[in-house]
């Protein structure tokens, strides 16, 4: 009988699309929930309705979809993108003035932007509900249930396909005004196999891990060589931002088992996930991953209580002293922090922890005044004029290239500069060590 009222009930809050579109007002705050937890239906059709709108936000982190609303620059004067972190078409469309960035670390996103602003509606998916009438958020809790919480409205779209997680995710129908029922696959990332570099940075990284340590990953090709190096270990844990099909692989080959995890024992804990089918497939009703809220995931002082937490994040240049840009080149946005000083930090909490920054030694670019494309060393005196620092010198443990490992864990700047240029490229290595000494670096 319970599932038959449930049914019932959950009846009564079906509406489509244009219903949705036709209850968003001029002015409004939308949230959207992060990546594969979008509302792909809703945001598709969204910008059919902008003749009648004028300045709404719709805030939202990673969109996986080259939607039109923001897309297309005719719709600026109805809405305004507004990124925790960008995807590869924000940045490109950056230039449009229809798409801003929000500057945060990921366990404050949601509660900071609540301080600023509660959102009218907030906007997801869902997997169905079940007999117990509840549904699962299904690939991310980072910021989703804390604005469902504070929303005037929430709407999701029950897809057959969302993967049914457990955590944070689990909401029961009662706590939603209205669902769109959808069916459209999850989106997928592909994975991305690991150049030589790569795997000598994997190398240098996994060399330093210990057994029984707890870790995080992002995804890319260091982070994905960093797993393959990792299968000969044993008794790692899972503590983690992202869930990546790189942590499915440790699972599989029994280097991943949770045995030795400080909190949460037995359990997979992430914030969100993305990846391959496979992934989803994986996650999917396995009570032994758990995703849960980012002001928990991603607090350095719950990361901190992990024993030997190990975090790896990558950089796009790192000067001589230590400070990292890692989301911007320049002054042009093409990321985000996200949650790297939130781990780096956390990591550093840790008894035993380590924290590491992973970055090639040289990168080819086209050279402003003669338009050639040019190598150029990714250890630099200065950061780019404009670079966002995302992480700290103060906070910065360990820095990996292709060519080594070093520890800037208690190191003066002297120490610094000269560790840094010994991962250089050693094309670049007096070149950097003549400019510290022109800049009195140390």
């Amino acid at each position: 009988m319970k599932a038959v009222f449930v049914k019932s009930e959950y009846q009564k809050k079906l509406v489509h699309v244009k219903d949705v579109l036709s209850m968003i007002n001029s002015g409004d705050h939308v949230v959207s929930g992060l990546a594969g937890a979008e509302p792909k239906a809703i945001l598709s059709e969204l910008h059919t309705a902008a003749d009648s709108l004028r300045d709404v936000s719709i805030i939202t982190c990673l969109p996986m979809g080259n939607y039109e609303f923001f897309g297309n620059p005719q719709y600026k004067d109805s809405f305004l993108m507004e990124g925790w972190f960008y995807s590869g078409f924000m940045r490109k469309l950056h230039a449009n003035k229809n798409i801003t960035f929000i500057p945060n670390h990921l366990h404050f996103a949601s509660t900071k932007r609540l301080d600023y602003k509660v959102p009218r509606i907030y906007m997801g998916n869902c997997s169905p509900v079940d007999a117990h009438g509840y549904v699962s958020l299904g690939l991310s809790a980072v910021y989703e249930k804390d604005m469902i919480e504070k929303a005037d409205l929430v709407i999701l779209e029950v897809n057959p396909n969302v993967p049914r997680t457990f955590g944070d995710t689990l909401l029961h129908y009662s706590k939603v005004d209205y669902f769109v029922e959808a069916d459209y696959q999850m989106p997928e990332l592909p994975v991305t196999e690991p150049n030589e570099k790569d795997k000598l940075i994997g190398k240098h990284i996994a060399e330093l891990i210990e057994d029984g340590s707890t870790i995080q990953l992002g995804i890319g090709g260091i982070p994905n060589a960093v797993a393959q190096a990792l299968k000969t270990k044993k008794n790692l844990g899972i503590h983690t931002e992202m869930f990546t099909d790189g942590m499915v692989d440790l699972v599989e080959c029994g280097a991943v088992n949770n045995s030795m995890k400080t909190i949460h024992p037995e359990k997979m804990i992430a914030a969100f996930a993305l990846g391959s089918k496979k992934l989803y497939d994986f996650i999917n009703d396995n009570p032994s991953v758990e995703i849960k809220k980012g002001t928990y995931v991603n607090d350095p002082y719950v990361i901190g209580q992990n024993h030997k937490m190990v975090s790896i994040n990558t950089s796009i240049e790192v000067d001589l002293t230590g400070q990292c840009c890692s989301e911007s080149i320049g002054v042009r946005q093409i990321s985000g922090t996200g949650g790297q000083a939130d781990t780096a930090i956390g990591a550093q909490l840790s008894e035993d922890g380590k924290s590491f920054i992973a970055l090639y030694s040289t990168a080819m670019i086209k050279d402003k005044t003669t338009g050639e494309i040019i190598e150029k060393s990714k250890i630099v005196p200065m950061l780019t004029p404009g670079a966002i620092v995302s992480l700290s010198r103060n906070d910065v443990d360990y820095v990996v290239t292709e060519y080594g490992a070093v520890s800037l864990r208690g190191t003066s700047v002297r120490e610094r500069v000269k560790r840094l240029i010994s991962i250089a490229h050693p094309k670049f290595r007096e070149e950097l060590q003549k400019e510290a000494d022109a800049l009195m670096i140390w």
